[in-house]
């Protein structure tokens, strides 16, 4: 087999931060593979990630998964150039497995390994569908784990700054907590986002922190008032409307995010905002964000939805950021951080 085409380093990028085993190779901004194993199913019982459960499904399916993405790719393991993993933030069992995996690969082909970090690597996909980041950008990220405001300059040699962060539920908590209170499945984002389409947002639910003059997010009082007023209306003995709750829910949920985004690119002056995270693919997250970007002549950057969730890809990009930059790699004994600081 010939060595794939192409001038920058091929690297292979190992995400496992969370429920998902994602594999990506990419080589000159370009996405080569992205293989994903998914234990979701086996969490949805439980209403959410079970540590132990996700750190079992990685050890089961890191190596499948890697020799899957090899194959779509047409390469060999000798290929590799590099080795990116996410070195967290993330659940510190399902985090072990792909860094020690990531160290195993780096050391056998003797080839740099690189940690990465998960938020970071969220802005960097983006990159394989748009082309570099201008510098400085905005990055909303938004997921299960994290709600997270950004400033970013140099993805590969400049540690990103965190403007704001949620200070209690992060925004996809809250879809899953709001779904399983109406009865909807796990994970609560999707069925939330199709169920919304047919309602109306004009139950008046809270924007928390909406305008205390910062960029940090609250969603804990929101999932709060949404049992509230569904537990209300159980008492009067009055229907639920789901579809309406789910609107007025999402709509208080994406008003405070694009408000936010946007208004921490004004105060920066910043003119380029990316959403990632898995809450990047919501429907009404992407089309109000558009439209508020476009009122405030920002340019807004989202990946498709394949690319919003976790995945091999993210890592893999960023990865070859600072592989192409000449970053220095990281030790061997690089460990897995359960709740490492941006910058790092």
């Amino acid at each position: 087999m010939s060595r794939p085409h192409g001038r920058g380093p091929l690297v292979l990028g190992i995400e496992t931060s969370c429920d998902e085993t994602g594999v990506g190779l990419v080589r000159d901004g370009a996405l080569l593979a992205d293989a994903l194993a998914s234990s979701v199913d086996e969490h949805a019982r439980y209403g959410g990630v079970v540590p132990e459960i996700a750190a079992r499904a990685h050890l089961e399916a890191m190596v499948p998964t890697i020799e899957r993405a090899l194959a779509a790719a047409g390469a060999r393991p000798a290929d590799l150039d590099a080795v990116a993993v996410t070195a967290g933030p993330g659940l510190a069992g399902a985090l072990l497995v792909g860094v020690a995996a990531a160290k195993a690969y780096a050391l056998a082909l003797g080839v740099p390994l690189y940690g990465v970090h998960h938020l970071a690597a969220h802005v960097a996909v983006d990159t394989l569908e748009h082309g570099p980041l201008p510098s400085p950008s905005i990055a909303l990220l938004v997921s299960g784990g994290h709600s997270s405001l950004l400033l970013v300059e140099d993805l590969a040699a400049v540690p990103v700054k965190s403007l704001g962060a949620t200070v209690d539920d992060a925004a996809g908590e809250a879809y899953d907590k709001v779904a399983r209170l109406l009865g909807m499945p796990f994970p609560g984002g999707p069925p939330i986002d199709r169920a919304a389409r047919d309602g109306s947002p004009t139950i008046p639910f809270p924007r928390g922190k909406a305008g205390d003059g910062t960029f940090d997010f609250s969603f804990s009082g929101l999932k709060t008032a949404v049992a509230r007023w569904v537990e209300a209306r159980g008492r009067a003995g009055e229907p639920v409307p789901i579809a309406d709750v789910a609107a007025s829910f999402q709509e208080a949920v994406v008003d405070v995010l694009t408000a936010k985004a946007v208004g921490a690119a004004t105060a920066h002056g910043v003119d380029t905002i990316v959403i990632g995270g898995g809450v990047a693919a919501n429907s009404r997250l992407r089309a109000l964000a558009a439209e508020r970007c476009s009122a405030a002549g920002i340019t807004l950057r989202v990946p498709r939805p394949g690319l919003c969730t976790d995945n091999g890809a993210m890592v893999a990009a960023l990865g070859a950021l600072q592989a192409a930059a000449g970053v220095t790699p990281s030790p061997l004994d690089l460990p897995a951080s359960s709740t490492l600081p941006l910058g790092v």
